[in-house]
């Protein structure tokens, strides 16, 4: 169990909020690690791994629009993706997450490429990060580790 991860379930229990996720690259990592605390389960609601453009579509209504003109690995999906698992999981807070693990680039993308998005009730705000070509273990658990801080960083007074 990762201490960052208990730290965002206690915050969330101690503000009342439900949590979720909506992942891409980091394929159910963050919710893997949000799960792995004990009675997670009062705060964490679901998540949705959407790997596919068509899941992504079809499950957190992402307009194929925004896929066509963004591309999959930008902001506005990744906004998207965050919105449409919020509104699918009636969740307070959702996370996702959109981009390359690797090993290599995804056409214009290169390899650590990593897209991330919180929505709640305040709104959504968007983040790019490359954390360069570092391996896709090593990409896949700093990306889950951002997402984790991310929503720390939201559930704070």
């Amino acid at each position: 169990m990762s201490a960052l991860a208990a730290s965002v379930i206690r915050a969330a229990r101690e503000r009342g909020l439900s949590l979720g996720t909506a992942e891409s690259c980091t394929g159910g990592l963050i919710a893997a690690a949000l799960t792995d605390v004990p009675g997670s389960s009062s705060v964490v609601l679901g998540g949705v791994v959407s790997y596919a453009v068509a899941v992504k579509e079809a499950l957190l209504e992402v307009p194929p629009e925004v896929i066509v003109e963004h591309g999959v690995v930008s902001e506005e999906v990744a906004r998207a993706m965050a919105r449409g698992a919020r509104a699918g999981l009636r969740a307070d807070l959702v996370v996702a997450t959109t981009g390359v693990a690797g090993p290599g680039p995804s056409g214009d993308d290169p390899e650590g490429r990593v897209c991330f998005a919180l929505t709640g009730a305040e709104g959504t705000l968007s983040v790019t990060v490359d954390f360069g070509a570092l391996g896709r273990a090593e990409v896949r658990r700093r990306a889950t580790d951002y997402a984790l801080d991310m929503l720390l960083a939201a559930l704070q007074p």
